[in-house]
């Protein structure tokens, strides 16, 4: 297993760094800052850089939209802006937040926006209509992060009211509220698989909840500042978290313990980010900058990226907030990992045999399409013969 490295650093920003994202092709990097400005970094060296201008004021966060064709951004000038991530940088503006836009994403399906403010609501969006649909209002203080589940079913918001409540996206109904944070929670983020979220706090905790339980299953105390950002890796066994304390860390989510802890911003690290597919994460600062960091420690985890990767209850074992009981939980999480490994190997073959037959399927058919096409042209031909033959008589 390799350690992360640094790859790259962008400098161009004049203040803080909010927000970084990567497009799905890992060809753009989208950054917020508090300078007003949105930038698109090429991965590919010597491209020139995008600066969007059109925020008045900082800009609290942005997203790629799932495709990579546009990007959303939200501003503390009330605002929720979608880009074109080209040269032109043409932008439409949704307006119906009162206060500061700390958050916004995408459904996974790309259709729906998410945004959450310190107008106290959280409100959805259709992204192609660019409407306001609803607004999500039983937090009595600012929402700072609000997140889709990857099956678009539930949203989890999380606020200075410290609570994290997660809502029936169909319904509109909070359906549960977790209240033990010592301090607010900065943000928070639903696991690739759907079944548990985890919650970056002011009290310098990060904390993994069962959202089908309700309960909480890991509880981290490996930051001596405020954490502000994370992001699961997509196999779902690693989590990258951003702290006040200058540092990132990556934390093994099987084994329930600090992987690594990574060194490379000067001040607090504000917002980290994994790209779709892990093997890149992007961190950025109050020093202004940018980094992008090559995983490499993965490279073992590419095999269940082809899957959604069922998330080890390696947590029985668990009280709430108790350190992990160490040896029966890696235990567990072994065989547990092990038996998922060769389900999703199986899995992971009946969805290959599958694919061969509709490639099967679409030969024959095309067989079928070629053996018409060849005999109309016969029919052609042997018309064209008759014609010039009755012509030439």
């Amino acid at each position: 297993i390799e350690d992360p490295s640094l790859e790259k650093h962008f400098k161009g920003h004049r203040d803080a760094i909010t927000s970084v994202d990567f497009s799905l092709n890992k060809k753009q990097l989208a950054s917020g800052s508090m300078d007003s400005c949105l930038m698109i970094w090429s991965m590919r060296p010597q491209m020139r850089a995008y600066r969007f201008v059109g925020h008045k004021d900082a800009v609290m966060c942005v997203q790629f939209s799932p495709s990579g064709h546009l990007v959303a951004s939200g501003s503390r000038d009330k605002t929720v802006r979608l880009w074109v991530p080209n040269v032109k940088g043409e932008s439409t503006v949704f307006k119906a937040h009162t206060a500061t836009v700390r958050s916004v994403q995408f459904s996974s399906d790309g259709q729906s926006l998410v945004t959450a403010s310190d107008d106290k609501t959280v409100k959805v969006w259709t992204v192609h209509r660019q409407k306001f649909l609803f607004s999500l209002s039983q937090h009595i203080n600012w929402v700072r992060c609000a997140k889709f589940s990857p099956d678009g079913r539930l949203i989890a918001s999380a606020s200075d009211d410290k609570t994290i409540k997660l809502w029936d996206k169909t319904s509109r109904e909070c359906i549960h509220s977790f209240c033990e944070h010592g301090g607010f929670v900065n943000h928070v983020d639903f696991h690739p698989n759907g079944t548990c979220i985890a919650a970056a706090g002011t009290d310098n905790t990060v904390k993994l909840w069962d959202v089908r339980m309700n309960r909480l299953l890991q509880h981290y105390q490996v930051h001596s500042a405020v954490v502000n950002s994370l992001s699961f890796h997509p196999s779902g066994n690693y989590l990258i978290t951003a702290s006040s304390d200058s540092t990132l860390k990556i934390l093994d989510l099987l084994e329930g313990r600090l992987l690594y802890t990574l060194h490379g911003h000067q001040g607090p690290a504000t917002c980290v980010a994994f790209s779709r597919t892990g093997d890149f994460f992007a961190s950025g600062g109050s020093d202004e900058q940018v980094m992008v960091w090559k995983t490499n420690f993965d490279a073992a985890d590419y095999g269940d990226i082809l899957k959604t990767q069922k998330y080890a209850t390696n947590q029985s074992e668990m009280d709430c907030g108790d350190p992990p009981k160490k040896n029966k939980i890696q235990e567990s999480a072994r065989n547990q990992h092990q038996q998922e490994e060769e389900t999703s190997l199986a899995d992971t073959l009946e969805h290959i045999v599958g694919q061969l037959d509709v490639l099967t399927q679409t030969v024959s058919i095309l067989e079928q399409r070629l053996t018409l096409t060849e005999d109309k042209l016969k029919e052609c031909l042997e018309n064209q013969q008759k014609l010039l033959h009755s012509k030439g008589n």
